[in-house]
């Protein structure tokens, strides 16, 4: 192996072929590493494209199915949907869950303790204020 600096060669302390498999299995353990990592994932709960935000997130550098997962539920306009939405959101253990208008962000308050709700919007005029 020449070294790409100078001429010399370069000697290994393995040996080649030692190191090669060692090199060969650090990068096929590589993936298991990162499988280890759980993907987040993002529950969306909103009767919305939440296209902006993908397009957003991706600009930032997430890749969708990478990097980082959706979930996304709508309410296809009937508000009393939102509670069981919010808790079917809550029951798959997304990481946090973003909202948009305010019965479903008190829908997702009520659902869970423990995930954070980003409300991306609030409504203008809003019947029941939200108490965090």
């Amino acid at each position: 192996m020449t070294d790409p600096i100078g001429s010399e060669s370069l000697r290994l302390p393995l040996g080649r072929r030692p190191f090669m498999a060692a090199l060969a299995g650090s990068l096929l353990a590589a993936p298991l590493a990162v499988e280890a990592q759980p993907i987040p994932k993002v529950g969306l709960l909103g009767d919305v494209s939440w296209e902006p935000l993908r397009q957003g997130l991706r600009e930032l550098g997430y890749v969708e199915g990478k990097n980082l997962t959706f979930d996304a539920r709508r309410s296809e306009g009937r508000l009393e949907r939102w509670p069981d939405l919010a808790v079917e959101l809550a029951r798959l253990k997304v990481h946090v869950i973003v909202s948009l208008g305010t019965p479903a962000t008190l829908a997702a308050k009520q659902a869970t303790t423990t995930i954070p709700v980003i409300m991306a919007a609030p409504e203008r005029s809003s019947a029941a204020p939200i108490k965090w």
